[in-house]
C-alpha cells in the first residue's frame, strides 16, 4: 500500500500517536528546522512558510506499507500519520494505492 500526501508542505510517516511523543516530535522538528528561519522562499512569496517546505522535503511525502491477508502490516503501536508542517490551515488530499493480493 502506498500512501502519499498531495502538496509540498506536509508529510506522511509512522509514529506511536500519543500526546507526549507528538510533542517530542514537534520539539525536534523545531530544533532541526526552526519555524522562524529566514528563507528565500518566504522572502520571494511573502508567506513565511519556507520552513514547512524544508520539513516536508526532509520527511517525505509518502510511505509504503505491506498488506497481508487484507490488513496493513504495522507494529503494535505504529500508526500512519499525516504531518501538516504549514503555518496555516489547508485542505489536504491523501492518495492511497493498494496493490498485490
Amino acid at each position: 500500500m502506498n500512501v502519499f500526501v498531495v502538496g509540498s508542505t506536509a508529510s506522511i510517516s509512522t509514529i506511536e500517536y500519543e500526546p507526549a511523543l507528538v510533542q517530542d516530535m514537534r520539539d525536534q522538528l523545531e530544533k532541526i528546522v526552526p519555524s522562524d528561519i529566514e528563507s528565500r522562499h518566504s522572502q520571494t512569496w511573502g508567506d513565511d512558510n519556507g520552513f514547512s517546505h524544508i520539513r516536508a522535503t526532509l520527511m517525505g511525502p509518502g510511505i509504503t506499507a505491506p498488506v497481508s491477508s487484507g490488513a496493513i502490516v504495522l507494529g503494535t503501536w505504529q500508526q500512519i500519520v499525516v504531518i501538516d508542517h504549514d503555518n496555516r490551515g489547508r485542505s489536504r488530499n491523501i492518495f492511497i494505492q493498494v496493490m498485490g493480493e
